[in-house]
């Protein structure tokens, strides 16, 4: 992995003037975009609250961890806000083949002179930790334990980390932030919804300065993110028919609130029912293909009376049409 060109933020934005939050507070920001920096996405609706959480993390380094439902975009949040800061960026998904040493590093052989020697290859943490660096752990609680356990270190106020292989401690550079998401705040897969995720030990839980929760975006603002993630859509015809996708949207997520459904549609998969639409030129179609088959066949019923609801056409009047549409 490169280094970052520079070393430390050298200028002060307006959280005001930047991301249009009624806050005085002002922010450290990069005035040059390294390689790590992610791209700005023009159309990123901002929540305000965990805004500021995120903000208060990079200007003030707290710790911190944006929970939320899945598809909300809480990675992205936090991406988008290091975007605008020209702050470097570095995300890792803790999936189960994450192991201790992809964090830490190991000794590996490489050619050195013709010669094969051995020598430690620095893992993504040392590495993220000396660096001015946004390193955030996605889908925290889905970490193995032991892997959980080496950064519990670096939540604590100082951040030393130990390579106990080099008896070398490593002191996080100024400019280092560390942030996470997660789909629960550590309590396992209560709801059934999120298998794999892990009971998290409470004393790493307590060691999380900010915790905030990102959920849904009011309607207005979902129809207007989907209108721009989908050109074609970007009319008045094309407005009440995200208007009416969206009404199936909610229903399945209160269906799901109250126990009718095990599966919600997120802003994700209402995204990519709009890019579906596109390309089959159909809606039942694509809804069919973007979630109704996701679904488990016992609750089809439930979610294709949704879609009778909204739409006034019961989808079987598409299915048989299904076939043509897909070869076509």
């Amino acid at each position: 992995m490169s280094d970052i060109q520079i070393d430390q933020p050298d200028k002060m934005v307006s959280v005001r003037e930047l991301f249009a939050i009624d806050s005085d507070l002002q922010v450290p920001a990069f005035s040059e975009r390294d390689d790590h920096v992610p791209e700005i996405d023009p159309a990123y609706h901002f929540n305000p609250e965990v805004t500021l959480a995120i903000l208060a993390g990079f200007s003030r380094d707290r710790r911190v961890l944006v929970q939320g439902l899945h598809g909300t975009g809480k990675s992205t949040h936090i991406e988008q806000v290091a975007a605008r800061l020209n702050w470097p960026c570095v995300r890792i998904n803790l999936d189960g083949h994450i192991s201790r040493l992809d964090l830490v590093g190991r000794d590996s052989i490489v050619l050195r002179d013709g010669k094969q020697v051995t020598e430690f290859q620095q893992g993504i943490v040392p590495w993220a930790l000396e660096r001015p660096v946004a390193l955030i752990f996605d889908e925290f609680d889905a970490g193995r334990p032991d892997v959980m356990f080496v950064i519990q270190r670096i939540l604590e106020r100082d951040g030393k980390f130990t390579l106990l292989d080099q008896n070398q401690v490593i002191q996080p550079h100024p400019s280092f932030r560390l942030f996470a998401t997660a789909n629960t705040v550590g309590l396992g897969n209560l709801n059934g919804l999120y298998h794999g995720t892990q009971l998290v030990n409470q004393a790493q839980m307590d060691r999380w300065n900010i915790v905030t929760t990102l959920n849904y975006l009011p309607p207005a603002d979902e129809v207007q993110i989907v209108q721009a993630r989908v050109p074609s859509l970007q009319n008045e015809q094309g407005r009440q028919l995200v208007e009416t996708m969206l009404g199936v949207a909610q229903m399945t997520r209160q269906g799901f609130a109250s126990g009718d459904l095990s599966i919600l549609m997120s802003p994700r998969t209402l995204i990519s029912w709009a890019e579906n639409i596109e390309i089959f030129r159909d809606p039942a179609v694509a809804f069919r293909l973007s979630f109704l088959n996701k679904c488990d066949e016992a609750e089809r019923t439930v979610v294709a009376e949704y879609y009778q609801r909204c739409f006034d056409q019961e989808l079987a009047e598409s299915y048989m049409n299904q076939a043509e549409v897909l070869a076509g």
